[in-house]
């Protein structure tokens, strides 16, 4: 990324389907207007990382998302990827959940780090958002 200023950083905790998409789709909307996006999953947020189909609440949604044509999980998670956001998975979350890091997804770039590290990707001017 070439911006310093502004961007975003979002704590995905809740293993919903709405609050994953939501985070997703203003990540990707950062990183298309050069803005940084660091996600950290921690906790329920961690199910979006297990799939695929990812074990989140309410995924039957994501099947209406592409029907009326609006970004479904799969295309915002690419778009994320493929665009540079920052993977932060908790390290904590996945021992809290007995979750070994051979479960999660291969093709998405993420680091196993803690709270300290995300606090550190959170740059100056970036908005903290939990989800």
């Amino acid at each position: 990324m070439t911006s310093n200023e502004g961007g975003l950083s979002l704590i995905v905790r809740s293993g919903d389907f709405e609050s994953v998409h939501y985070a997703l789709a203003l990540a990707s909307a950062a990183l298309a207007v050069n803005q940084p996006a660091v996600l950290f999953f921690t906790m329920g947020g961690l199910r979006a990382l297990t799939g695929p189909p990812p074990g989140l609440d309410g995924w039957g949604r994501d099947a209406l998302m592409r029907e009326r044509r609006v970004g479904d999980f799969e295309t915002l998670l690419q778009a994320c990827i493929e665009l540079g956001a920052r993977f932060i998975v908790c390290e904590m979350g996945l021992r809290a959940l007995g979750i070994e890091r051979s479960q999660l997804r291969a093709d998405v770039p993420f680091t196993v780090a803690g709270i300290v590290t995300l606090l550190e990707e959170t740059k100056p001017g970036m908005h903290l958002l939990t989800l």
